[in-house]
């Protein structure tokens, strides 16, 4: 079965794109959802779990809390206070707070064949 994950903007989704397969749906709220926004995002669900991923400020976690009224079952993903949001988190800690949801079956390692590089 396939996740969703709800993250704020394209950059974000850009960002973890890089390190989740194509299974995974990443949707965006783009900033502040509307009622018809979180509508919309109910409706492109489905009955996928769900997984909020929304910067560590004070407008993430604003867009945080209207997501869970829509989406009371999701898990939360939380990155570290101090980064430049989800897209400017460094992609080992992406990992490893995917890793932490239970995520590891839809991860891209980086390789680590210097022949990739």
């Amino acid at each position: 079965m396939s996740i969703a994950i709800i993250v704020e903007g394209k950059n974000d989704k850009s960002r973890l794109k890089r390190v989740v397969d194509d299974s995974v749906q990443i949707l965006c709220t783009f900033g502040t959802p509307s009622s018809q926004t979180l509508e919309d995002l109910r409706k492109k669900v489905g009955d996928k779990p769900v997984f909020l991923f929304t910067d560590n400020d004070s407008s993430g976690k604003k867009i945080r809390y209207l997501l869970r009224d829509t989406f009371p079952d999701a898990e939360q993903i939380y990155t570290r206070k101090g980064y430049a949001g989800v897209e400017g988190t460094p992609e080992e800690y992406l990992i490893q707070q995917l890793e932490k949801a239970g995520l590891e079956e839809y991860l891209i390692y980086p390789s680590t064949d210097p022949a990739f590089e």
